[in-house]
Parts: C-alpha cells; sequence; structure tokens
C-alpha cells in the first residue's frame, strides 16, 4: 500500500500541490475576505482560476480525482458564513414561514417583523440581514425552492448557521449531481465527458454557489438531468424533472418554445402538458387569490427597476443621458422593451434552427440565453453559471471567459453605496465579446 501512495503522488503530485494550494485560497475566502476588500477579492479569484485550468490541463483525464478535489473545495465553505450575499438571510426567512405553514408569497417582511407573535426564529437578525430593499418585496422564490428553505429552517435547529449548512449541503449534492449526469449527457451527444469539469472546477461555480447560497446549482441539476433524460428518449420523465428546474428558478421557462421542433408536434403538447400539470401541482400548495398578483408584481421589479453589471443597458444608458434622458425613467422604459426583444430571439432560434437534434437544442439554448444577459439590465454574477454549464455542452467557450472576467463586477460590493465602475465592466464585457467574435469566425472558417 505505501509503495502504491508513492508511486501515486509521483505521478501526480504537482496537481496535489496545486489542489492543496487552491483550498488554502479559498479557505482565505471563506473565512478570511471582506467583501470591501476588492484587491484581495481580485487576487484570489485571479489565482483560483488559473488554478483550475491547471488542474484541469493536468488531470482532465483522472476523473476521480478532480471530482475529490471538486468536494474537498466545497467542504472549505461548509461553515462559512456567506460573505458576497446577503440574500441567505431572506431564505431562512421564507423557509421559517413555510416550516410554519405560512405562506411566504403574501406578506412582506416589513409587515410581519411588526407582529408581536412572529414566529420566525432569530427573526430580527434575519431581517436586519436581509436589507431594506429585499424586506419590501414580496418572496420571488419559486415553490421548490421554497421547500428547500424550510427544510433547512427545521433540519438548521433554529439557528442560522445550522441552516446555513443544510442549504450548503443541498447546493454541494445537487453540484455533484451535475457532475453525474454532465457527463453521461457529454458522452450521449459525442461530446469529451472531462468538459464538465469546467463546471464543476469553475471557481465561480464554488464561490457564488457553494459560499453564497445560490440555489442556480441545484436548478441546473434538474435542468441537466432532465437533458440527460431526453438523450435516452425518456421524454416524460425529462418533462416532470424539466418542471422541477423551472420550480426551483424560472430561468428554463425561457427555453420551453425551443422544444417545438424537437419533438413531433403531438410529443411536444404532451411535453409541455406534463411540465405545467408538474409546475402546477408544485404550486398549488402556495395558491391564493393574492398569489398570482404578489408573484408577478415583484418578477417585474427585475425588469424595471434593478440594473447591476449590464451590458448593452450601460451603453445606452450612457448615450441617453448625454441627451439629457432621465435614468429611472430609462430603466422602466428599457424594462418593457427587453422581454419583447427577448420573446423574438426565441421564436426566432424555435423555428430558424434545426433543434430536433440534442445538441442543436442546447447551442439554441446557449444564444437565447447569452442574448438575454447581454441585453438585461441586472446580471448578477451567478447568473452566468448557466451560460458555464450550456457551454461544456457546445463547442463554444466564451461563456468560461465571462466566468472568470466577471470577478471585475465585484468592484461595486466594495463602496458602501454599490456604485460601479463602468471602466471595469466596460473591460468585462470587452473581453467577452471579443472572445466570442473569435470563436464565431474561427468555427465559420472550419466549417
Amino acid at each position: 500500500m505505501p509503495t502504491r501512495l508513492l508511486t501515486y503522488w509521483k505521478l501526480h503530485k504537482m496537481s496535489i500541490l496545486l489542489a492543496l494550494l487552491s483550498l488554502g485560497f479559498y479557505y482565505t475566502f471563506a473565512y478570511h475576505l471582506e467583501r470591501t476588500d476588492f484587491i484581495k477579492l481580485l487576487t484570489l479569484f485571479t489565482a483560483l482560476f488559473f488554478l483550475c485550468f491547471k488542474l484541469v490541463q493536468f488531470e482532465k483525464w483522472n476523473f476521480k480525482l478532480l471530482l475529490a478535489f471538486g468536494i474537498l473545495f466545497r467542504l472549505v465553505f461548509l461553515f462559512a458564513e456567506p460573505n458576497l450575499s446577503q440574500d441567505f438571510y431572506r431564505f431562512i426567512w421564507d423557509g421559517e414561514l413555510v416550516s410554519h405553514f405560512m405562506n411566504p408569497y403574501l406578506q412582506v417582511p416589513n409587515t410581519l417583523i411588526e407582529q408581536s407573535d412572529l414566529v420566525i426564529a432569530n427573526a430580527q437578525e434575519l431581517y436586519n440581514g436581509m436589507g431594506s430593499l429585499s424586506a419590501k418585496h414580496f418572496s420571488n422564490y419559486p415553490p421548490l425552492n421554497q421547500l428547500i428553505f424550510a427544510l433547512a429552517a427545521l433540519l438548521g435547529g433554529k439557528s442560522i448557521l445550522g441552516s446555513i449548512i443544510v442549504m450548503r449541503g443541498t447546493i454541494i449534492l445537487a453540484d455533484i449531481g451535475i457532475f453525474y449526469f454532465g457527463r453521461k449527457l457529454l458522452k450521449n451527444i459525442n461530446q469529451s465527458p472531462h468538459l464538465i469539469f469546467w463546471y464543476f472546477l469553475n471557481p465561480l461555480v464554488i464561490i457564488e454557489l457553494t459560499g453564497n447560497l445560490h440555489f442556480e446549482g441545484v436548478m441546473l441539476f434538474f435542468f441537466v438531468w432532465s437533458l440527460y433524460l431526453l438523450s435516452v428518449h425518456k421524454w416524460q420523465w425529462a418533462a416532470v424533472v424539466y418542471a422541477c428546474s423551472i420550480s426551483v428558478k424560472l430561468v428554463p421557462l425561457l427555453f420551453l418554445p425551443l422544444f417545438l421542433k424537437h419533438f413531433k408536434f403531438k410529443k411536444a403538447v404532451g411535453f409541455y402538458m406534463i411540465i405545467g400539470v408538474t409546475s402546477l401541482l408544485l404550486f398549488a400548495p402556495f395558491y391564493s387569490s393574492e398569489f398570482i398578483n404578489n408573484y408577478s408584481q415583484t418578477i417585474e421589479l427585475w425588469f424595471s427597476n434593478f440594473e447591476f453589471n449590464a451590458g448593452f443597458y450601460n451603453a445606452i444608458k450612457q448615450i441617453a443621458v448625454q441627451f439629457d434622458a432621465k435614468p429611472w425613467e430609462l430603466i422602466k422604459t428599457y424594462g418593457k422593451i427587453t422581454p419583447i426583444v427577448t420573446i423574438l430571439a426565441v421564436l426566432l432560434f424555435t423555428f430558424i434552427k434545426k433543434n430536433e437534434k440534442l445538441s442543436v437544442l442546447i447551442t439554441s439554448m446557449l444564444w437565447v440565453l447569452t442574448l438575454y444577459y447581454f441585453i438585461s439590465a441586472t446580471v448578477h454574477p451567478w447568473y452566468v453559471i448557466f451560460l458555464v454549464v450550456l457551454t461544456a455542452f457546445t463547442k463554444y467557450r466564451y461563456a468560461f471567459i465571462w466566468s472568470a472576467a466577471i470577478v471585475l463586477s465585484y468592484y461595486a460590493y466594495s463602496l458602501a453605496d454599490f456604485k460601479e465602475n463602468l471602466w471595469l465592466l466596460a473591460i468585462e464585457y470587452i473581453t467577452v465579446f471579443t472572445f466570442l467574435i473569435y470563436e464565431l469566425v474561427a468555427y465559420r472558417n472550419k466549417t
């Protein structure tokens, strides 16, 4: 046994040392980083991306070793409180409500906190932590997400850290599920299975999902599982699982029209009906006469009120301001146009592309979501993770570049008023656009 270990060490010494260095950096990120320290954040993030690249380069066929590294990197964060996001306070708040059979879509925290008989554990700390913006709005998290929050509240033992650990464990398990089904899907569409490591070892994925408790990973687990089921022709079960993905985050709704040409018409109708029925069953426990109005009102805010790390919107705003446009009016007008442009893009890719083939369908999804993020007024760093997953199943790699460049948007976290540096955002988007254009030209020349 010692001889085998010694031989293994000699063969993989460099990779193990790089992994240990990565563990040190992730530990520093988790327990010794204030989000106001942008230089330290940028340095750690850049170093982790370099180490990720080298690990995949050295060991891309050693699946067990890289899987072990990816799990260890995530476990480093297990007992850490998220340091780049305060959303987890609202997650636990909603979970406490659901665990006590209270509907999180009917009352805002600002109203609930005034009740003397409020049953929420650590209510004041959660209320203060979530911030005034979240506290004045209804919950926008879909029902399956709410059930996970409730599970965290129940198993967390009325402790904020306990709830964090439960949510983090769920996200880690979801990432392992993405690795498992992602590898199988890559093989089924004749892609190299090692490409899943560009997701599984990606520092943005580890930091924003496991570290900061964003549930894109759980949504993507169901999404990738659904695509895998499609690849083995189990479309009925794929529809059920796809509905679960929508019930964690609504983003997969965007792709539903694309399935119209993937199936024949009769099968497509069946696919949509199963998704619809499953979604209704998941939403049913939360339904009330006020639910639809409150929920749609909250979703609308994302299009017409918020802006962060925007691409085209920032460029348009800078030009419009020169002509005396008022930014607070521009965002509302822009928010009405964005859904229309997105719908037109979805319809274009639905009827122009040959989505019968699963690999083409995934590529269409990639382009639709890319366009949506390019024109969106709000692109939080963890949003790009969906593109990272889609990119792994296509011939394009620009989303990996974006997952690294998006660290520049974190500069806003270093300031009390969250003021963005437009020069840094310009560098981010120019880098992504340049690499995307390079890929488009390169693949066009090849074909």
